[in-house]
């Protein structure tokens, strides 16, 4: 799917942030590779042993097991948890973390057409902000509004959402949300705005 092929009465789009407008696993593997090499400094591990079970965790099980699957093959240390959650929050990543290139079009196009752009995320606030600031957005950062749903109550819940609207005098027909999981499709319908799963523009996209 692309621009042209949307409602053109919509005029403004809301989009969530991880694996909707770029591969959440970019940010999360960098932070493992950071992590990965604080613990050799400071344990004098295997930095890239370490890394590749982090990463298999992940690929397999999923990020919340990641930590405890390396504590397992490694013996460390359980006060090195507090040190893992504070990287994921403010993690200075080597590299830049880059758009999904449909998503970039699209946003580049509801620019371009004078439309509104905004980010309505989920998650720890303090971690979002990191990665939204660590993306590269080609200029486009100047015509986002972000709202972080957790300051209000976490989608499903559309507290975030009615805020948007009311804050930025919107009718809820005008609107087009983009996400990719039942909890952004809960959230709109609770808001009363119409919905797209982002696996109509990147066909990468997983549930």
């Amino acid at each position: 799917m692309v621009y042209n092929e949307i409602d053109p009465r919509k005029q403004a789009f809301i989009f969530e942030l991880d694996n909707v407008l770029y591969p959440e696993k970019d940010y999360l593997l960098q932070v493992y590779y950071l992590f990965a090499t604080f613990l050799e400094y400071t344990e004098m591990l295997d930095a890239k042993a370490m890394l590749k079970t982090m990463t298999e965790t992940y690929e397999q099980q999923g990020h919340d097991a990641v930590f405890d699957a390396l504590q397992k093959e490694f013996n460390i240390d359980i006060k090195y948890a507090q040190n893992f959650q504070i990287l994921l929050g403010n993690a200075k990543l080597p590299l830049k973390l880059l758009l999904y290139q449909q998503m970039l079009d699209l946003m580049q196009e509801i620019v371009v057409d004078r439309k509104k752009l905004f980010i309505v995320t989920n998650g720890n606030p303090q971690q979002q902000l990191n990665k939204i600031r660590q993306v590269e957005w080609h200029g486009l950062e100047q015509y986002l509004i972000c709202y972080f749903a957790n300051e209000y109550a976490s989608k499903p819940e559309p507290d975030a959402i009615h805020t948007l609207i009311q804050e930025h005098d919107l009718q809820r027909r005008d609107i087009l949300m983009i996400g990719h999981t039942k909890t952004d499709e809960l959230s709109a319908e609770a808001s009363g705005i119409d919905y797209l799963d982002a696996g109509n523009f990147i066909r990468t996209t997983s549930k």
